[in-house]
């Protein structure tokens, strides 16, 4: 049975969480690889609490961090998505980009090419006039996907919700326009 998207790529689809998507996100999210610009992997619990979160905001904001499949045998690769801001930083309220694909999904194009199509549906759907993205200045990977995107570099900041002495406690800050 093919699966609705709320919007597809030319090898993705991005839709809302479902129950069946918890087991394959618990065991990335537990992946010392996947999370290691992150301070901790996450528990199975802590994994399904994102989700929840993650649906909470759909409900109330109308986006959010969607589920991606390769629409290829509709596997779940982890996921792609736009959210509000919420914490105490000069661009709080605004809209960011984020992806967290599972390890053996890397080096394929799918965060790039997922991160043009959650782009075009901020401009063209949602009608954002800019989408920020950051990362600990360690995560270069993160950051060539930002580049590949057409993003740029705004500033390095202090995340204010990671310890004064975290290795990951510097990040750039990239935006993009509406073209």
């Amino acid at each position: 049975m093919q699966k609705k998207y709320d919007f597809e790529s030319e090898r993705l689809g991005f839709r809302r969480w479902q129950e069946e998507d918890k087991e394959p996100f618990a065991a990335m999210n537990a992946d010392a690889d996947v999370m290691r610009f992150f301070p901790n992997p996450l528990t199975k619990k802590e994994s399904d609490l994102l989700i929840e979160r993650l649906e909470k905001h759909f409900k109330e904001k109308g986006y959010g961090i969607w589920a991606v499949e390769r629409k290829e045998g509709q596997v779940f690769i982890g996921f792609i998505g736009l959210l509000e801001i919420g914490f105490e930083v000069d661009f709080k309220f605004k809209t960011e980009i984020g992806w967290r694909l599972d390890r053996k999904h890397w080096k394929k194009g799918y965060a790039v090419e997922g991160a043009m199509a959650c782009l075009n549906y901020a401009f063209d759907e949602m009608q954002l006039d800019e989408v920020y993205s950051f990362t600990s200045v360690l995560n270069v990977p993160s950051e060539t996907v930002m580049q590949r995107t057409g993003m740029r570099k705004v500033k390095e900041f202090d995340h204010p919700k990671l310890e004064a002495d975290s290795p990951l406690k510097r990040h750039v800050l990239y935006k993009i326009n509406r073209p």
